[in-house]
C-alpha cells in the first residue's frame, strides 16, 4: 500500500460528507448569499440519502484512520513517506478534516439556529 491510499480515503470521506450535507448546506448557503425563493425548498431532495452518505463518510474516515495509525508504514529510506514530519502533517490534516466533516454532518441540527 502506498501513502496515496490514506489520501484517497480522506478525499472520499470529504466527498461523502458533502453529499450527506448537500440537502441542508445548499439552501443555507443560498440564503446567506441573499438568494431565495420557493425553489430553494426543493433542494432537500437528497435528504433520504443522508444516512447512506454519512455511513460512507464514516467508512472512508475509518480507512484513512487505519492507514495513518494502525497499519505499519513500509517506505524505503530517503523517500518522502519515510520522513516523520510527513506522517505528522498527514495526521494533523486528518484531524482537521474530521472536525470540518463533523461540522458538515451536524448542519441539519445546527441550521435551525441560523434561520
Amino acid at each position: 500500500m502506498t501513502t496515496n491510499t490514506g489520501s484517497r480515503a480522506l478525499v472520499a470521506g470529504v466527498l461523502a460528507a458533502i453529499g450527506a450535507s448537500v440537502c441542508c448546506v445548499g439552501p443555507l448557503v443560498l440564503l446567506a448569499l441573499g438568494i431565495g425563493g420557493t425553489w430553494v425548498a426543493s433542494l432537500t431532495a437528497m435528504e433520504p440519502y443522508r444516512p447512506f452518505f454519512i455511513g460512507l463518510t464514516l467508512l472512508f474516515l475509518g480507512l484513512a484512520f487505519r492507514r495513518l495509525y494502525l497499519v505499519p508504514l513500509a517506505c524505503t529510506p530517503g523517500t518522502p513517506c519515510a520522513d516523520a514530519r510527513t506522517r505528522q502533517r498527514q495526521r494533523r490534516m486528518f484531524w482537521l478534516v474530521v472536525v470540518l466533516l463533523a461540522g458538515l454532518i451536524a448542519v441539519p441540527w445546527l441550521a435551525p439556529l441560523f434561520y
